[in-house]
C-alpha cells in the first residue's frame, strides 16, 4: 500500500504557493514523487506505518528499519510464529538469537507520528521547483533539457544534457544525511 506523501498542497499554501485548480494533479504528482525520493534517501518511510519486513538471521541483535520502532506485533523464523523476542532500542533480541541464515519476517509499526516541518519543507521545495517548471512550459515540462545558460542580445540560449538530472535529484550529502538521520536501513548486530 503505498504512503500519503509527505506534505500536502495545503503545505505548499501555508509556504506562499498558490495550486490553481489545473495544476492540482500534477502538485499532488510531484508531491508524491518528491516524497519518494526522500524516503529513498532516508531508507525509511519517515511517516509512521505498519507493515512486514524480511530480514536474514546472523545470531545476535536484529535492528529494525525504519527508525523508530514503536511495536512489533509478529515475529517469525523460518515460517514459525516465535513470542520469545523482545524489542529494545529498535532492535529485536531473542534467547538464543536469531539462527545464521535464518529468514525472519517481523510485522511492525515504525516511523514518526508527524513528519518533522524540515522534512515537509524539503518536499515542498522539491514539488515547487517542479511547478516552477511546469508553469513555464506545461506542454513539454518533463522533455525539457535544464537552461543552464542564457544571453539576451542576440539571444542565445545553453541547455544541459546531463542525463541524471532531475528536479526530484537530491545532493549526496543530503542523502548522506537523511540516512543517517532515519537510520539509513535494516543493519545487524551480532553479540560475542
Amino acid at each position: 500500500m503505498p504512503l500519503d506523501p509527505l506534505a500536502t498542497i495545503a503545505d505548499l499554501t501555508a509556504r506562499g504557493v498558490t495550486v490553481e485548480p489545473a495544476e492540482t494533479t500534477a502538485v499532488n504528482t510531484y508531491l508524491s514523487v518528491a516524497s519518494a525520493h526522500v524516503r529513498a534517501a532516508a531508507r525509511s518511510p519517515i511517516s509512521q506505518t505498519t507493515g512486514t519486513v524480511e530480514l536474514e538471521g546472523r545470531g545476535g541483535r536484529l535492528l529494525l528499519p525504519g527508525q523508530p520502532v514503536t511495536a512489533v506485533s509478529a515475529v517469525a523464523v523460518d515460517g514459525v510464529a516465535v513470542s520469545d523476542y523482545k524489542l529494545r532500542s529498535g532492535a529485536l533480541t531473542r534467547p538464543c538469537g536469531f539462527p545464521v541464515g535464518s529468514e525472519v519476517d517481523v510485522t511492525y509499526t515504525h516511523g514518526l507520528p508527524e513528519v518533522p516541518a524540515d522534512i515537509v519543507d524539503l518536499v515542498c521545495r522539491m514539488a515547487g521547483q517542479a511547478l516552477v517548471k511546469f508553469r513555464e512550459s506545461p506542454e513539454t515540462a518533463l522533455a525539457d533539457k535544464p537552461k543552464i545558460q542564457e544571453r539576451i542580445g542576440d539571444y542565445s540560449v545553453t541547455y544541459g544534457y546531463s542525463v541524471t538530472y532531475s528536479d526530484m535529484e537530491l545532493p549526496r550529502y543530503l542523502r548522506d544525511s537523511l540516512a543517517a538521520r532515519f537510520g539509513g536501513g535494516a543493519a545487524l548486530v551480532v553479540s560475542r
